[in-house]
């Protein structure tokens, strides 16, 4: 996959380094801290993967309807980045609320569960 781009979106410390991986597979990284720079982003340069930490929203710190900090980006990809595959990495304790990404018409290519291994990240990249 010579030229393909992956987004990290890193907005914890939780997120694992997959830097080595992505090089081994001819990835180019581009990382950035938020949902919001995230989507700037896709608007100006389609990306292959975006991979992203998922948070519940147990208030509503998050724009109107959505109940998580990834709903926005998803509607965003719909239009900017369609073929995007979106990697969503999810503590245990949130992993029960997971499918409120249902209720954005974008397919979600792989969840993993923190912490999660190389291997099974390198297979979400195998495509």
């Amino acid at each position: 996959m010579p030229n393909s781009i992956v987004i990290s979106i890193i907005e914890s410390m939780m997120f694992p380094d997959f830097s080595a991986l992505y090089q081994r597979k001819g990835l180019t990284e581009l990382g950035v801290n938020s949902i919001r720079k995230a989507t700037t982003l896709v608007k100006k340069q389609t990306a292959d993967f975006i991979v992203v930490e998922f948070f519940y929203a147990y208030s509503t710190n998050y724009s109107g309807i959505y109940k998580s900090n990834i709903e926005g980006l998803l509607v965003s990809l719909i239009k900017y980045s369609p073929d995007t595959k979106v990697i969503v990495l999810v503590k245990k304790k949130e992993m029960q609320f997971i499918n409120v990404l249902n209720a954005v018409d974008y397919p979600v290519h792989g969840v993993l569960q923190l912490p999660t291994s190389i291997a099974q990240m390198e297979s979400l990249l195998d495509i």
